[in-house]
């Protein structure tokens, strides 16, 4: 099983909008970038775990935990100029873009924010912390992953 951070931003697609999906499934659409691609195509594994980060808010943080469902597969928001993340280079013969499919599995039991994360030497090589990075999907250790989930039990800070 792998490990994964997975952004967004609240007011686009939150994890309250996830909860509300039938089946509290959706694909994770658009991407754009080509290494958090071939995150998704190549190394997410159905059964993978995935922290969700609602990123560019007032307080960024993880906010809940979902399971990767269906593995990488063409994006096919790519193909459709009506869609947001269009892109005509992809096509349904040669796509550029892939995306996997997601399930909520549970709210943490407090928003543990990027400030807090930062605070920690324990995730001083997570991605996430690192100054620079901007990708919107990162994988994240078995290590990373228990000390997060531990800081749910803890007061912030």
């Amino acid at each position: 099983m792998n490990y994964w951070l997975m952004k967004s931003e609240p007011d686009v697609f939150g994890i309250e909008h996830l909860k509300k999906m039938p089946k509290k499934t959706e694909h994770w659409d658009g991407v754009r970038n080509y290494q958090a691609r071939n995150m998704m195509r190549d190394e997410m594994k159905k059964g993978d775990m995935v922290f969700f980060y609602h990123s560019n808010c007032t307080e960024p943080g993880i906010v809940g935990i979902m399971e990767v469902v269906r593995e990488g597969y063409p994006d096919f928001t790519a193909f459709d100029p009506e869609q947001k993340y269009y892109d005509p280079k992809s096509d349904p013969d040669k796509p550029c873009w892939y995306m996997v499919d997601v399930r909520y599995k549970r709210m943490t039991k407090r928003l543990i924010s990027l400030q807090e994360l930062k605070g920690y030497k324990a995730l001083e090589d997570c991605p996430l912390v690192r100054k620079g990075n901007r990708l919107s999907i990162m994988p994240l250790t078995k290590k990373q992953w228990d000390f997060i989930l531990k800081l749910e039990d803890k007061k912030p800070g």
